[in-house]
């Protein structure tokens, strides 16, 4: 794997062969960015990875001088190798969290919001743009656009972008805007009302 432009651009990187990953190829990842050139200003914007495996999303965006990153995944191991590499390159913007995705993006309740002085609802804990990389296998993957959508995770008129397989569409959803091919991936792209 190799970081595609940016500040750190040309390095590589490659994750124990352990762990449960499949990271999005070069080519497709190359593809995703150019698309994203067009629509968002990397250097303001805050992005939240789920499912983020060893992490090559997150790192093109820290390349590339993103606000902040926020990698989100289950496996330790896959944290723990994100939170070397981050460390090594020094890509201060990035912070890791382990924890399952359903969870993580499940709505604070309004006691909750209250307790926590309102975080649920700020938009300045929110994201400019979610991506998530799921295994294209995963049960929830169907519903990760719902649990995006019904979580105080991104703002609005913001980005989700979903990777996943030809067995799913999702062009009939009212917050769908465009899928793109490359290859065996296909990136399904909503904006948030």
């Amino acid at each position: 794997m190799r970081i595609i432009s940016g500040t750190f651009k040309g390095r590589r990187f490659e994750a124990p062969s352990n762990l449960p990953v499949r990271p999005t190829t070069d080519m497709a990842r190359e593809a995703l960015f150019n698309i994203l050139r067009n629509l968002i200003d990397f250097e303001e914007v805050r992005v939240l990875d789920l499912c983020a495996g060893i992490g090559s999303v997150s790192f093109e965006f820290c390349s590339r001088g993103a606000a902040a990153v926020t990698a989100v995944d289950k496996h330790a191991p896959c944290v723990d190798f994100i939170r070397q590499q981050a460390a090594a390159w020094q890509m201060n913007q990035l912070s890791v969290v382990r924890q399952d995705v359903c969870e993580f993006l499940k709505p604070v309740g309004a006691g909750a919001a209250s307790a926590a002085g309102g975080a649920a609802s700020d938009s300045a804990s929110a994201f400019d743009l979610v991506f998530a990389d799921p295994p294209y296998d995963a049960p929830f993957l169907a519903q990760l656009p719902d649990l995006v959508a019904a979580s105080s995770r991104l703002k609005p008129g913001g980005y989700f972008i979903l990777e996943h397989g030809k067995e799913h569409a999702f062009t009939q959803r009212s917050d769908f805007e465009q899928e793109r091919h490359y290859g065996k991936v296909r990136f399904s792209f909503f904006r948030q009302a």
